[in-house]
């Protein structure tokens, strides 16, 4: 990196080796579905429950050892540091009912993870399954519906917690359920108190130890089936994670297209000690593409930053892309995702906020603009090198490769 560069940003009062130290510390949790798009190891049926992937890309991961490989190949290309977020439908070896999966079914991944120095977080799958009675979960009227889902979100405070224990890293389980109705509700309220009661059971059904995983729930606008009403809204989340004082999950794909949700994270950290996202790229609807440069992938790095949440943020992805090569779309994602961070780090947000307090809007917008055009692009290049990494473009020609050597093949 030329000495200009570095020169440039330090005007600005920014320190480029501390920005680039804090950038690799920052754990990105790497979601596996995007190398098989969201199949799992239990079966080859359909996606149900408003989960769906578009294209028949060739390639597609199949099993523990093929996943595992693309994972390595991905991971290969992704700097910093990085987890692994798994479903239980990921589970290995003996393949069992969902509301038995439990820590022997992972035994697999944690060795896998402790080879790699990785941590691993964990969602129980609640979708794509029979026990999902009229698309209802942990909400259903059906006690036995709810109580199959209850059990298998236990089981998974369970594997979380080992995974926490044995790789040394803060482990976060987070429920997603997709219940809701497709047309109109006549009842609203009777839902979500069963959604409630389901939680509190699952929350006091294991005490699970805190010292080395959180629990986290996750909202969303709509789904695909259930337009009109969603047990599981943001509102409810809010509150109910709030009073149970554990994480509330933004997804930046389940809010409604005009809303920003960068706006949101300010707010909650007024009020939460940590918050948990995953992050996606919606088009028109919860679409989940691949994650670009783009402003409102900016927006959210800018607001972690500004906010001093990077420590206090499980920041996960979760995007699946069957059109495009799944390797190379884990690894560009992932690749914007920290570029966004980078960019955010580099921004002198101390002197923007004194310009703001000072009243002083024509500064503050003068200096926003004037940031655009610095060389942030070599401190990229600067980090990349640092970790032992490929340039993008490198990147591209050697996936390309393993492409047409392994994933044709299969």
């Amino acid at each position: 990196m030329r000495k200009e560069v570095k020169q440039v940003y330090v005007s600005y009062g920014i320190d480029i080796n501390k920005v680039l130290k804090d950038l690799a510390k920052t754990r990105i949790s790497l979601h596996c579905w995007q190398l098989d798009d969201v199949k799992g190891f239990e079966s080859n049926g359909d996606l149900t429950g408003g989960i769906q992937t578009t294209g028949n890309y060739p390639g597609r991961a199949r099993n523990f050892k093929e996943l595992t490989a693309d994972l390595d190949k991905a991971l290969s290309y992704i700097p910093g540091s990085k987890k692994i977020n798994l479903h239980a439908i990921y589970q290995t070896g003996k393949i069992v009912s969902r509301d038995e999966v439990g820590p022997e079914q992972f035994k697999e991944w944690v060795a896998y993870a402790k080879q790699r120095g990785l941590g691993l977080d964990y969602n129980p799958t609640i979708f794509s399954h029979e026990m999902l009675k009229d698309g209802m979960s942990l909400s259903s009227p059906d006690k036995e519906v709810r109580d199959y889902w209850i059990k298998h979100c236990i089981n998974g405070l369970k594997i979380t917690e080992m995974f926490g224990k044995e790789l040394g890293q803060k482990s976060l389980m987070n429920i997603w359920i997709p219940d809701g109705l497709k047309d109109s509700p006549a009842d609203r309220l009777g839902p979500r108190l069963r959604l409630k009661d389901s939680l509190d059971q699952i929350l006091n059904g294991y005490k699970y130890d805190k010292k080395v995983m959180d629990v986290s729930v996750e909202s969303k606008v709509f789904g695909i089936g259930v337009e009109s009403y969603t047990t599981g809204s943001n509102e409810f989340y809010l509150n109910y994670a709030s009073s149970r004082k554990i994480c509330c999950l933004l997804d930046t794909g389940h809010f409604h297209p005009t809303e920003n949700v960068a706006d949101k994270i300010s707010s909650m950290f007024c009020f939460y000690d940590k918050l948990a996202f995953h992050v996606s790229r919606p088009v028109r609807w919860d679409s989940d593409h691949v994650l670009k440069l783009n402003d409102d992938l900016q927006d959210v790095a800018d607001e972690l930053v500004k906010c001093n949440g990077l420590n206090r943020s499980y920041i996960g992805l979760d995007y699946f892309d069957a059109s495009i090569n799944r390797v190379a779309a884990m690894v560009i994602g992932a690749r914007n995702m920290e570029k966004a961070l980078l960019k955010a780090l580099l921004t002198p947000w101390d002197l923007l906020k004194k310009a703001q307090d000072s009243h002083d809007h024509t500064r503050v917008l003068a200096l926003q603009e004037e940031l655009k055009t610095l060389p942030w692009g070599e401190v990229w290049d600067e980090y990349l090198k640092r970790q032992g990494m490929v340039s993008d473009a490198k990147m591209y020609e050697e996936i390309k490769e393993y492409e047409e050597k392994v994933l044709l093949k299969r």
